[in-house]
């Protein structure tokens, strides 16, 4: 009779419910691995895949920069089989006698000039449309958000017709002065939001301690608003930068030309192009604008994340 129980026991333990309800999530917690590491797989295959693709034009613009010109239509090799150095030399030595160096300074002038033409314009544009209460607000916002659906084609003629009247054709005001009168609805609508979020409980504090309105703005308001300032600053530099409408239009001296103009200079489809040094002058004009972007390029997710939130 004592056997019973133990032969009970032994049959009872070999096959618990407990037992194979672990062993059955083990297998599941295995099989879960697996797939997200299967999908993790994927996703990073996919990634690296978009990352060849978005950065092949800059490789393959960097490594024609090394090849003769031509092997650059001819060849599709991305390494170049003869190496030289001969297309920087080139583009140093400029076009027509005008140096690299004149197109870069053109370039830098324009840009440096656009950033604080949209800084200046568009923060004190953006505090009188953020904090300041006057008749007909809401109707001037609309109509500078309307701008920016309307494209810059539309205006070429009259704009170029006013300052043909004024005498500023062949300068460079053309290309700046809306810079300075707050013409660029995005920068402004960028700053009014970021504005929107700051709490209005420091206005109020300033006030009661005897500031005003360019106190207020100087004073709290400057300091608040770095990240959009900065985000402003990246986006007005590169948008100058590699503007090329805007210079071809208004520019007519050869040494007033900037870079994108430049290097349009170099292919010529009546007689010979030489590409080589038009990649050079490429990966030269490149490099301002990629270390500029890499000094700031944190400010851009805290700036631009700011637009599409209401104070």
């Amino acid at each position: 009779m004592s056997e019973t129980p133990t032969l009970t026991t032994e049959a009872r333990g070999a096959g618990h419910p407990t037992d194979d309800r672990t062993e059955q999530q083990s297998t599941a917690r295995r099989s879960a691995r697996t797939r997200r590491a299967g999908k993790r797989l994927v996703y990073h295959l996919a990634v690296l895949a978009l990352v060849v693709v978005i950065l092949y034009p800059a490789v393959w613009m960097l490594m024609s920069s090394f090849k003769p010109s031509s092997d650059i239509i001819g060849n599709i090799n991305v390494i170049p089989e003869t190496w030289t150095f001969d297309n920087y030399t080139k583009a140093f030595g400029g076009i027509a006698g005008i140096s690299f160096w004149t197109f870069f300074k053109n370039s830098l002038i324009l840009a440096v000039a656009s950033v604080v033409g949209v800084v200046l314009s568009a923060t004190v544009s953006a505090y009188a449309f953020a904090r300041i209460d006057f008749p007909g607000r809401g109707v001037f916002f609309a109509i500078m958000i309307g701008t920016l659906l309307l494209p810059f084609h539309v205006v070429i003629i009259p704009q170029y017709i006013i300052f043909n009247n004024l005498g500023l054709v062949n300068s460079f005001w053309p290309l700046l002065l809306g810079k300075f009168l707050a013409a660029e609805a995005f920068f402004v609508f960028l700053m009014v939001q970021f504005m929107r979020n700051l709490p209005r409980e420091l206005d109020e504090a300033a006030r009661i301690d005897g500031a005003g309105h360019v106190r207020i703005f100087r004073s709290i308001m400057l300091p608040l608003m770095r990240p959009a300032i900065i985000t402003s600053s990246i986006f007005a530099f590169i948008w100058s930068w590699n503007d090329f409408l805007g210079p071809l239009l208004y520019l007519k001296q050869p040494d007033l030309y900037s870079l994108p103009i430049a290097l349009r200079i170099y292919v010529d489809q009546t007689s010979v192009s030489d590409y080589g040094a038009q990649m050079a002058m490429a990966v030269l004009a490149l490099i301002p604008v990629l270390l500029f972007f890499i000094a700031f390029q944190r400010y851009i997710v805290a700036g631009v994340a700011t637009q599409g939130l209401k104070g």
